[in-house]
């Protein structure tokens, strides 16, 4: 069953992000991921949306999506979006 890694991000730091942005592709196809949402101009269609920039990626399964949560790649993606953005990321299970 697919996984999805959803983010929730305020950049207060745009060219450190730059750095984050670089890193993160390969680490994301290294374990199976990809894009399917990267960006921001969400539109709030009911209630409140805390930040203004939302990624999803799709894995193969949760054990991927953590397997690239914690995998030396991404760790070292991390150092370069400290200090940069505020952020919030989840693991749904699809359907």
């Amino acid at each position: 069953m697919s996984a999805f890694v959803i983010a929730s991000v305020n950049v207060t730091d745009p060219e450190k992000y730059k750095g984050y942005m670089a890193l993160t592709p390969a680490a994301i196809a290294k374990h199976g991921g990809k894009f399917v949402v990267r960006g921001g101009n969400p539109e709030v269609l009911e209630g409140e949306w805390p930040r203004s920039r939302v990624v999803v990626l799709e894995f193969p399964s949760r054990e991927a999506a953590k397997t690239f949560y914690d995998s030396v790649d991404y760790t070292e993606a991390k150092k370069h979006r400290e200090g940069a953005a505020e952020f919030s990321m989840i693991v749904v299970d699809g359907l």
